[in-house]
């Protein structure tokens, strides 16, 4: 083997091994995304995010090319009890070793200005951005007959 070509070989080794590690231990579990209707305009996503990288990191940002804009949103029950719906400021905290769920009734990700329906059965791109681990892409599929979780729903005695 010439010295170019083992040069190249060990360079060509290191790419493989150098690239984006944090990126790959940001975990997506149980990802799925439905509309209300299929004229809606809006929709939510749905998932469990995991953090096995050995920093903290953050969730800031969502695009999907399906969505004028993703927002991080969360439900929150007021002084009153009355449940509010709005953008989480400053992203959601994953810690290392944690998870974050975005499910129904709680925090999710809201899909502002549907460009096309969200069709049953299909798959759509997601691009999740984290301020370390940076952009982490997955294919989220389209649930629209997906039940909420019964157990979730809390009953005061």
């Amino acid at each position: 083997m010439t010295l170019t070509r083992l040069v190249s070989a060990v360079l060509f080794a290191g790419m493989l091994t150098a690239g984006p590690a944090l990126a790959q231990d940001i975990t997506v579990r149980d990802s799925y995304l439905r509309s209300s209707t299929p004229s809606s305009l809006t929709g939510a996503a749905f998932m469990t995010l995991t953090n096995g990288t050995d920093s903290d990191d953050r969730l800031i940002g969502v695009t999907s090319p399906v969505a004028e804009r993703v927002e991080l949103h969360a439900h929150t029950e007021d002084a009153n009890g009355v449940m509010r719906m709005g953008e989480i400021e400053g992203g959601v905290p994953l810690a290392v070793g944690e998870s974050h769920t975005f499910g129904r009734g709680g925090d999710h990700l809201m899909f502002i200005g549907l460009t096309a329906p969200l069709e049953q059965g299909t798959e759509v791109p997601v691009t999740l951005t984290f301020e370390k681990a940076g952009d982490v892409q997955v294919m989220v599929p389209v649930d629209q007959e997906r039940k909420p979780d019964h157990g979730a729903m809390k009953m005061k005695h």
